[in-house]
């Protein structure tokens, strides 16, 4: 059993999810106990972040060395790809969307509920085209759901929640609907959306007054 330390709008949390779901492995979710970044969760996870797992008391942060750990110690199926060139392309993927794509969509959190920064919702918004733009370039010859492609689905997710509330206009490239319809027709990434979803939908109404 993992135990998986999360709060419900967690984007690297689902992300983990995915990948356990994929795997077979049982987990449990649990709230960081008094609370996200408290001294009470840094007795357990001493970063204080989330998303963290503990594994038969081994404790480890940081989503993307959780995955890659737990496609080591939990091999079947293998999320990533047996060739060196298709394995580097994916951990490409990967590096894009925790550095280039995630970040814009986060630091949007702080501008849903009315008193936004209408300059920085605008600045975003064109960095996200920019971002979907390139991710056009990464994802050609896509085949199967690896370590590099779980993080994406939530993050279209919150791009959809935000965009009418922001006023954003986003070109979608045609590469990109086909990856993006591609991951959601998985059934794993179908399961965790289907959960994740309400908390997303509910987060933004609870700003917005939705």
């Amino acid at each position: 059993m993992i135990t998986l330390y999360s709060i419900p709008e967690s984007l690297y949390s689902a992300k983990l999810r995915i990948v356990m779901r994929m795997k077979g492995v049982e987990f449990e979710v649990v709230a960081p106990p008094g609370g996200y970044g408290s001294n009470a969760y840094k007795q357990v996870v001493p970063a204080g972040t989330v998303p963290a797992i503990v594994h038969d008391g081994f404790v480890l942060a940081d989503s993307e060395a959780i995955a890659e750990y737990l496609n080591e110690v939990f091999p079947e199926p293998q999320m990533l790809p047996g060739d060196a060139r298709a394995r580097a392309k994916a951990r490409e993927r990967s590096r894009f969307h925790d550095t280039r794509l995630e970040p814009e969509v986060r630091a949007m959190f702080g501008q849903i509920a009315p008193g936004r920064n209408d300059e920085l919702v605008a600045t975003k918004g064109a960095l996200i085209n920019t971002r979907l733009g390139q991710l056009a370039g990464l994802v050609e010859g896509h085949q199967g759901l690896t370590l590099g492609d779980v993080g994406f689905p939530i993050s279209f997710l919150w791009i959809d929640l935000f965009a009418p509330v922001l006023g954003w206009q986003l070109d979608w490239p045609d590469a990109v609907l086909a990856y993006r319809a591609a991951l959601q027709a998985d059934p794993f990434v179908t399961e965790e959306l289907d959960s994740y979803r309400p908390h997303a939908e509910a987060w933004v109404a609870s700003k917005t007054g939705g």
